[in-house]
């Protein structure tokens, strides 16, 4: 059974080895959030790792196919085009990539659940460390998704200002 507080903080009574406590709610969207992106970089990276020794241009002539898309289309020929451009050692690359980050996501998001400190801090220094690319990146082709993107990962990041402040864990001006 669970109660809320006025403060945003989710109050839980004691239910088996579990002790009562009191578990902030942003923190477990924040985490889930996480747990989220890290679930779907493992997918990508297993999609790279399935790619792998395949002709990238016919697994997308068959995924066109199988989803009834005219393989003259424009679209499935853009795709055919940039699916020439990725060899084995790219996608070597794309899945050594995408199961790293996945892992750092995963880090973030169990210590998150776990309300660890260290992983606020963890998920503090990698957003800020993001920001400059996902700034380049917008202003580079602007659009709604990459707009999106950039206000999410800004309210992380105040958010977790603002609570290791008000833990007093970061320093007050």
């Amino acid at each position: 059974m669970a109660s809320r507080t006025s403060d945003g903080l989710v109050q839980t009574q004691e239910v088996g080895d579990h002790p009562a406590g009191v578990h902030d709610r942003g923190l477990l969207l924040i985490g889930l959030f996480k747990l989220a992106k890290a679930i779907f970089f493992f997918c990508i990276g297993a999609g790279a790792v399935h790619l792998l020794h395949k002709d990238v241009g016919d697994e997308v002539t068959r995924l066109a196919l199988r989803l009834r898309f005219d393989p003259e289309s424009r679209l499935v020929a853009l795709l055919l085009h940039k699916a020439d451009l990725i060899d084995a050692h790219r996608l070597r690359q794309i899945s050594v990539g995408t199961f790293g980050y996945s892992a750092l996501a995963l880090t973030e998001g169990i210590g998150l659940l776990l309300e660890k400190v260290w992983a606020e801090y963890l998920t503090l220094i990698l957003t800020v460390s993001f920001l400059p690319w996902e700034l380049f990146e917008l202003v580079r082709k602007p659009d709604w998704f990459r707009l999106s993107l950039l206000l999410i990962n800004l309210a992380v990041l105040a958010y977790l200002v603002w609570l290791l402040r008000r833990k007093n864990f970061l320093g007050k001006r």
